[in-house]
């Protein structure tokens, strides 16, 4: 068969980013589903809470008061993931356990003082202003001397681990690139290096 229909039939596929091989076994969906499923509910929040957190002029959680901030509002996150401080850990024989200090920087983006208002439902100038702080912040991190990888995200909702209703961000600057940033990048160069262009602008040609 040297036209299958991929659709029904079990293969691997090479992710040439990662340089990975991925199985993919489409043809499961078609099996019945006797497992939990979820409703959709309509959260409704106001757009203002005063137990909140990260709303304006309220206490956070290390004793700060917010600003009255009228659009974005930038951070320190008060429980960073990552920290500038070095640390040395020292020498570490040991075949099994192995740790590296990492620094960084850990900032969480407010998108807007409205409790009730995510990014898709913003007026398109209020976007562009979040974009704008995301750039500016990125740019700012970039320069900084020891930080080698900027990574923007948001984790939306409970299920996603987010910790806070309030519509926000975080930033993570780390001295080393993720491991997936590296592999990616090591599987770039390595596709310029054999084909003398791209493999981005290719894949999207």
């Amino acid at each position: 068969m040297k036209n299958p229909n991929l659709q029904e039939h079990p293969h691997r596929r090479h992710n040439p980013l990662l340089d990975e091989w991925v199985l993919v076994s489409p043809h499961r969906s078609k099996r019945p589903w006797q497992g939990q499923e979820e409703t959709s509910q309509e959260e409704v929040r106001p757009n203002y809470d005063p137990a909140c957190y990260l709303c304006p002029g309220n206490t956070r959680a290390n004793g700060e008061v917010n600003p009255n901030y009228s659009s974005s509002f930038v951070f320190g996150n008060d429980f960073a993931a990552l920290k500038p401080e070095a640390i040395d850990f020292g020498e570490n024989d040991s075949p099994f356990f192995k740790a590296r200090p990492e620094q960084g920087i850990s900032r969480v983006v407010c998108f807007s003082p409205r409790h009730d208002l995510t990014i898709p439902e913003m007026e398109v100038a209020a976007i562009e202003k979040i974009i704008r702080t995301w750039q500016s912040e990125y740019e700012a991190l970039g320069r900084v001397d020891y930080i080698s990888h900027v990574q923007i995200f948001e984790n939306k909702g409970s299920i996603m681990g987010c910790s806070n209703p309030h519509p926000h961000g975080q930033i993570w600057a780390q001295s080393s690139l993720p491991t997936l940033v590296q592999k990616t990048q090591d599987s770039l160069s390595a596709y310029y290096t054999k084909n003398q262009t791209t493999l981005l602008l290719q894949s999207s040609g």
